[in-house]
């Protein structure tokens, strides 16, 4: 019966596998954005974590884009643009992102790239980039181009859309320049499920590929990242945790981390640049300075990169431009002591990230087992030579892809993320780089006289983990009232630093509404106004909430019925008012109570804030676990605890202990909270409008729908330009000649030549619309001239078929035919069939085609390719049936001999009887093989399929008589049946 169903099962898995899937579009991506190169990567059911192809076939793509006044480019593309009109081309886009006009990074962006005019936005202070009246651009606006580019390329390489992303963001990222690239992406459509630091990305993914070496010992690891911008040494602790979900899981912890904003490849190509120029302009061959020729710039940078990579590998080489400027070529030998006399400042401070970064994990170099290299720059000598000596390790780690690591670890982030996909977890635990504080004043009075008081109390600590909540309680105001929220002691930046990272002032938060909620509850305990923070998994600070909590004494109800104190410990078997709700492990809440300072203990309250911010994650949860306790599940502990006194009690009691026990026992205790309106004044970088951000979203949509309406016209030019060369081609085939006349050979030789002419006439600037009708045109006057041709070449092959197919059937036909009467299993009606099938199509076939032998091939044939499909369907179908009935046909019964049926049913009878007796002894043995009845059964012994027919006769029929009566071996052909097969 198996054996049966399995066609059947085959056939539903294979409609499932054809009907169309909910899953076209569960793929995701991940876009390492650095500050040069973007690298993409993404997962799809089927193809786990793949690096995503360009156009041009390259793992990493220049993170460019081009804007022209007609067209737009990105990538390669773009960056070949960049030689001949670098003031179209926009790049490292990153270091304006969350910038004010005023800030220094502005003005070294405009010194390294003065081709550019960047203006200043009269409401949020930021800048914008200004070409001309109609094309002005904001970084973000062009990020998102960028962004929406790269997911154009995924969907390419993955065959499907792509909405879902990971974006890779240096760690040194504050808040306002996290919220910029989040915008970025929202211009470009996507749905961020992460901001992921690229050094945590990195650590992600050389965890998860050492998963088998990381146990329950720690192990610190420092990566050394320097790219093309920036550069940052990260600390990460590996090690094995217990979790309450998945068991025992690996995690990685970020300890520490050092950086340098300025400090990458990217420098040492400009100083190269800067070197090139002043060799040309002592070689005296201008008079004119190539400094100040943007266009001649730009190829000596080009060069400059070119000439650093070359000499990481080599000790000098010779950099050559061709006509660098006024028709003059330029030649020059560098060598690598000159490029490291050059960048002698930088290479100074590559140790500086990494003594940043111990510091910040309160390490020391020798509890580092490890230092690995990440990022193209790594590749120069100087630098990793400088590195080893300041690490004092024997050797660097290079054990990991420099220039992918980042965007692997970042996709495995996106596919653990996202609901489509079951990875193996990997815990993250992420840190913010920088603190972040709330300060209020409070108005106090001392021997009568009113002062305020600056307070201040750490939110999240330098290197605190995130994602997490905090909850800060205000206990001391009962009206309406306003606090701050700013980045704590920033003293560990260098003063460089501290004028590149911007406002240290966050938010401003302004209740209200706090005077009325008191007033509402005046018969209450006040427990404070709460507010309620959230650092998301992407590192941006959110407030989520801020209420007002009172708190109110309700009388105990009587002592619950024993039914109803069942039904609800049945209820908590079952999940219902559980006393021990889920923790939330990547999200603990830690309360800190506002108190008020006293003279000489400002500083212990300091120290235990910073205590408290230290918790370990399971003491956070543990308060998380006591502040979401409910209602209900209070007021049953307190009823089970008395329950459990009175339990306890002596039999006999006194009337004083009686009302004594009145007094003390436990009430229960209700919470009200009540939602405190807040307004938000952001006092770092303003937040675009919804109004702007629809009109970046349109700006953009803009541009793309430009680009689409110029690949679609370019298509329908190259379409008509090949077609009519193609088909002036074919004129003179031999193919095509025989099937047309002389005067249709003229004309459309005539019509293709006038189209022809038309194209280098009017084609280049005609539209789509009238590109598109002149292809319609030409097909439709030569399509009469392709059938014919392409009728004629599937002649010989489809003939041979249908020839195949007659033989075949005819074989078929006159081997069922052969078969004996009594085994015959096709009846006469469809052996009919199939001759009359046969027939009529040999007599089509031959008819037809003696017909169209005496056609001209210059005539629209008769003898047509899909009615010998047609044909040759028709006769496949029909023996088709006939063999999937053979197949399936079971042989008939065969008539016994009448001598043997005593035989048999004494056979059937000792066989029953076998089942029914214990096993027999040597003497029945012996008995039982001088029966000369028995001897024949023996024999042929019987399936297994018969054997267990047999067992379920003898269970419902267990008599012996019954069991070898005449008409029940009569009345049971399937047993006789299974006897002779």
């Amino acid at each position: 019966m198996a054996e049966k169903n399995l066609p059947v099962f085959t056939l539903f898995c294979l409609v499932l596998a054809m009907l169309p899937s909910h899953t076209v579009s569960v793929a995701v991506m991940s876009v390492d954005l650095g500050s040069e190169w973007m690298k993409m990567a993404i997962v799809k059911p089927g193809v786990p974590m793949e690096i995503v192809l360009n156009k041009e076939s390259r793992r990493k793509t220049p993170a460019v884009v081009c804007l022209k006044e007609n067209e737009r480019l990105f990538g390669d593309s773009a960056l070949g643009v960049s030689v001949k009109n670098p003031k179209t081309v926009y790049r490292h886009l990153q270091s304006l992102l969350g910038k004010k006009h005023k800030n220094p990074q502005v003005a070294l962006y405009q010194k390294q790239f003065p081709e550019h005019q960047l203006q200043e936005d009269p409401v949020r202070g930021t800048v914008y980039f200004k070409s001309s009246e109609e094309m002005q651009y904001t970084p973000e606006e062009l990020l998102g181009m960028v962004l929406n580019y790269s997911r154009g390329l995924a969907q390419d390489f993955a065959e499907q859309p792509i909405k879902d992303v990971v974006i890779t963001i240096p760690a040194f990222f504050n808040q306002a320049e996290r919220r910029a690239v989040l915008q970025a992406a929202q211009i470009a459509g996507l749905k961020v499920l992460q901001l992921i630091n690229d050094n945590t990305a990195v650590a992600l993914n050389y965890g998860v590929f050492r998963r088998k070496d990381i146990d329950n010992t720690a192990k610190n690891v420092m990566f050394y990242d320097m790219g093309s911008g920036s550069t940052t040494a990260t600390i990460v602790t590996y090690q094995t945790v217990k979790t309450k979900e998945s068991g025992t899981q690996p995690q990685l912890q970020i300890r520490g981390v050092g950086f340098d904003r300025g400090l990458g490849g990217f420098e040492m190509d400009l100083r190269l640049r800067d070197h090139l120029a002043k060799l040309f302009n002592q070689q005296k061959k201008s008079k004119n300075d190539v400094r100040e020729n943007h266009r001649a710039m730009a190829k000596l940078l080009k060069e400059a990169q070119r000439l650093k990579t070359v000499l990481s590998a080599n000790i000098d080489f010779m950099a050559q431009v061709e006509s660098l400027m006024d028709d003059i070529d330029f030649k020059a030998k560098v060598t690598r002591a000159e490029f490291e006399e050059l960048c002698a400042d930088l290479f100074e401070r590559v140790p500086r990230p990494v003594h940043d970064a111990l510091t910040a994990a309160e390490m020391k170099l020798e509890e580092i087992e490890q230092v690995i290299l990440v990022g193209g720059s790594t590749r120069v000598p100087k630098v990793q030579e400088v590195l080893l000596k300041a690490v004092g390790k024997e050797e660097l780690g290079k054990n990991i892809n420099a220039d992918e690591a980042a965007a692997m670890g970042a996709v495995y982030q996106a596919a653990a993320l996202s609901k489509a996909f079951k990875v193996k977890p990997f815990l993250v635990r992420d840190a913010a780089v920088f603190p972040i504080q709330v300060e209020f004043t409070r108005e106090m009075e001392e021997e009568g006289i009113k002062t305020l008081k600056q307070n201040k109390r750490i939110l999240f600590q330098r290197m605190a983990p995130y994602p997490q909540r905090k909850v800060i309680t205000f206990n001391r105001y009962n009206d309406d009232f306003a606090f701050n929220i700013n980045y704590g002691d920033l003293g560990f930046l260098s003063q460089d630093d501290l004028s590149l990272f911007g406002s240290v002032n966050l938010t401003t938060v302004k209740l209200s509404g706090v005077g009325s909620s008191f007033l509402k509850h005046t018969d209450a305990d006040s427990k404070g106004i709460k507010a309620h923070f959230n650092m998301d998994e992407s590192g941006v600070l959110l407030l989520d909430r801020v209420e007002s909590v009172f708190e109110t004494i309700v009388e105990e109800k009587e002592e619950e019925s024993t039914l109803t104190k069942l039904g609800n410990t049945i209820s908590t078997l079952f999940g219902g008012g559980s006393s021990e709700p889920t923790p939330n492990v990547t999200e603990p809440v830690t309360d800190e109570e506002e108190v008020l300072p006293e003279s000489g203990k400002e500083d212990k309250s300091e120290t235990q804030k910073d205590e408290v911010t230290k918790e370990t994650q399971e003491d956070s949860e543990k308060s998380a676990d006591e502040e979401k306790i409910p209602k209900e599940t209070e007021e049953a502990g307190s009823k089970t605890n008395t329950k459990e006194e009175k339990d306890t009690e002596k039999p006999e009691k006194s009337e004083a202990e009686k009302e004594e026990e009145k007094k003390i026992k436990p009430q229960k205790k209700s919470k009200i909270s009540e939602e405190i309106t807040a307004e938000l004044v952001i006092n770092d970088i303003l937040n675009p409008t919804a109004e702007e951000i629809t009109s970046s979203k349109k700006k953009l949509q803009d541009l793309t729908d430009r680009d689409l309406a110029k690949q679609e016209r370019e298509k329908s030019l190259n379409s008509l330009e090949a077609f009519i060369f193609e088909t002036q081609d074919k004129l003179y085939q031999e193919d095509y000649q025989m099937v047309l006349s002389e005067e249709e050979n003229e004309l459309f030789s005539t019509k293709l030549r006038e189209a022809s002419e038309w194209m280098d006439e009017d084609g280049y600037t005609a539209t789509t619309k009238q590109l598109k009708e002149k292809l319609s045109q030409l097909k439709s006057l030569c399509k009469e001239m392709f059938f014919r041709v392409e009728e004629r070449r599937k002649w010989p092959d489809h003939l041979a078929a249908l020839d195949s197919m007659l033989n075949t059937s005819s074989f078929f036909l006159r081997s069922a035919k052969l078969i004996p009467e009594d085994d015959q299993i096709f009846t006469e009606v469809e052996l009919n069939m199939l001759e009359k099938i046969i027939n009529e199509t040999m007599m089509w076939k031959n008819e037809t085609v003696a017909e169209q032998e005496k056609r001209s091939p210059k005539e629209r044939p008769i003898l047509l390719s899909k009615d010998i499909e047609s044909k040759l369907a028709l006769l496949d179908r029909e023996v088709n049936y006939l063999l999937n009935k053979a197949k399936f046909a079971k042989p008939k019964a065969k008539a016994k001999a009448k001598n043997s049926t005593s035989s048999e049913k004494s056979g059937k009878a000792n066989d029953t009887a076998e089942e029914k007796v214990i096993p027999p002894t040597d003497e029945s043995t012996d008995a039982k093989s001088e029966s000369p009845e028995e001897v024949p059964q023996a024999e042929a012994p019987p399936t297994e399929e018969s054997t267990v027919h047999t067992d379920t006769d003898s269970q419902s029929q267990p008599t012996e008589e019954t069991t070898t009566t005449g008409p029940v071996e009569q009345g049971n052909p399937e047993n006789h049946i299974e006897d002779e097969l």
